[in-house]
Parts: structure tokens; C-alpha cells; sequence
């Protein structure tokens, strides 16, 4: 099989109904199979996947797992040669996964690729390129670890349209569109599951680079992020969830934090912990 793709739904079932059926479109002629893991979404986006998407796989867990845990849930059963991990409010473009899978055929050296990404209106979001934010860019600078990640402290400014469409080598993948080859997870493991729900991407695109590979932002093509769900940046889950993720990676890399909780490609999980 050519290609998992894996979307981690939590509440969303309008936007994964559109994602899903532009990502059908878009996986015309690859072998692919598509896994959903729903954490415990109270609206009904279960009845919407059962109804309207019985080929898809669904993973329906009793409690919210975490961005990471559910992708590694996902992960251990996938059985593609890539493995797309993708947001459920995004929407893809016809030609968005073969012209991704392409670049990622000739480069083998690649172990990650994220994408363009333009918003309803169409404008160019350079948070696609950079994932980095000014917040972890100011920690990680503090903290003495900015010389783990280059790219994303170079002095070297272009303007917008350039970076938009010039394909290059990144430090990180941005966590809404994540193409990555299977053979180079089987060397770094899968997300660290410490990461609850932020700088799960940042950690695992580090290590894909610590194995020698790289990560790519990828511009000749594109998929729509629409508008997530707002976030209440003083709440307490936000705040332990955010700047937690920053000093447990802070701990992971100055202070050699004892790796815990990363799953290995093709490890599954107890049928305990999920309901199918």
C-alpha cells in the first residue's frame, strides 16, 4: 500500500465530512487507505462517519487521548509506504497528495514534507513554512537550544511571495499537514506522547533530522486550512498543554529526559484503551 492518511477529529464533524471527500478525490489511483480517530466527540461525528464514509477506519475513543497518542493509535495500524497526517479542517486539492507523494519519490533523503497552505480567502499562511511561532522561537533561544533549528533562526529574511513558492528544507513540519515516510519513522519511533497537544511535531521533526533526513516545505501545490475551533489561550488546560510542551522538550534535550512513550511503527494499542 502506497499511503495511510490519518485525521484526529475531536468535535468537528461539518469540516471532517469536507475533508474526507476532498481527500477521497485526491487519492484517486493511489493505493491508500483512510483512518479516522475520533476522540470522544460528543456531536455526531461517529453517525456522519458510519453513515456517510463506511470504508473509512475509525478508531473511537471513550476519552480525548491527545494529538499525539491518537496519531500513534493510528499509526500502529497503518500499513502505507507514507503516512499523511492531516487536520480535519483542511481541504485538499485534486492534485495536492500525488504531487507530494511525487516530490517525496525523488528525494530520497526526505523523511517528512509539509505543504502550502492558503486560507478561505486564498492568501498564503507562512505559518505552513515556519511552524514555528514567535513564542517557541523566543523559549528556544532563551533555553539555548535555537542552534537545534537553523533554518528557523536565520538572519536571511525573503519576502512572502518568494518563501510561498519555494519548495527548501525546513527545521519543522507544520503539525496540519504531515507527509512522512514509514521506513524513516521505523529509525525515530513515533510522536512522544509527553506532547499532549503542541510541539509533538516540533520534537518528532527533530529527530527525523537527527537520523540524517530531512524536512521539506513543499510548494507546488496546496490545500485550504479553514478557520479552527477558537481557543481560550488563558485557560488552564491551554496554558499546562502549551508551555508545558516547551520544558518538557527544554528537559527532553539539555537534561537527556528519559525517552518514555514513544510507540514504534506498526505497535499497536491495548483494544482496552479503544472502542471501535
Amino acid at each position: 500500500m502506497k499511503l495511510s492518511v490519518i485525521l484526529v477529529n475531536h468535535n468537528s464533524a461539518n469540516e471532517l465530512g469536507l475533508a474526507l471527500t476532498s481527500l477521497i478525490k485526491a487519492t484517486q489511483g493511489i493505493s491508500h487507505e483512510i483512518i479516522v480517530v475520533d476522540n470522544a466527540s460528543a456531536d455526531r461525528s461517529l453517525q456522519m462517519l458510519a453513515n456517510e464514509f463506511p470504508a473509512v477506519q475509525v478508531i473511537a475513543n471513550q476519552k480525548d487521548a491527545g494529538l499525539s497518542k491518537a496519531n500513534n493509535q493510528a499509526m500502529g495500524r497503518a500499513k502505507g509506504e507514507y503516512i499523511l497526517l492531516i487536520s480535519p479542517d483542511t481541504f485538499s486539492r485534486m492534485d495536492a497528495i500525488e504531487k507530494m507523494i511525487g516530490f517525496m519519490d525523488e528525494h530520497l533523503t526526505a523523511g517528512g514534507l509539509s505543504v502550502r497552505m492558503v486560507d478561505r480567502k486564498g492568501d498564503y499562511m507562512p505559518g505552513s513554512k515556519h511552524s514555528l511561532d514567535s513564542t517557541w522561537a523566543s523559549f528556544l533561544k532563551m533555553v539555548g537550544l535555537s542552534s537545534y533549528f537553523p533554518k528557523s533562526f536565520s538572519v536571511h529574511k525573503t519576502l512572502d511571495w518568494v518563501e510561498e513558492f519555494e519548495t527548501s528544507e525546513v527545521d519543522t513540519l507544520n503539525d496540519a499537514c504531515m507527509l512522512l515516510r514509514r521506513s524513516v519513522l521505523k529509525k525515530t519511533g513515533l510522536f512522544d506522547e509527553r506532547f499532549f497537544s503542541y510541539g509533538y511535531n516540533i520534537d518528532l521533526s527533530y529527530r527525523i533530522r537527527l537520523q540524517g533526513f530531512k524536512n521539506y516545505y513543499y510548494s507546488k501545490t496546496y490545500i485550504i486550512h479553514l478557520p479552527g475551533k477558537i481557543v481560550n489561550k488563558f485557560s488552564w488546560d491551554h496554558l499546562r498543554h502549551f508551555y508545558g510542551a516547551m520544558f518538557i522538550f527544554a528537559a527532553k534535550y539539555l537534561f537527556k529526559l528519559p525517552v518514555l512513550n514513544i510507540k514504534n511503527i506498526g505497535e499497536t494499542y491495548p483494544s482496552s484503551y479503544e472502542v471501535d
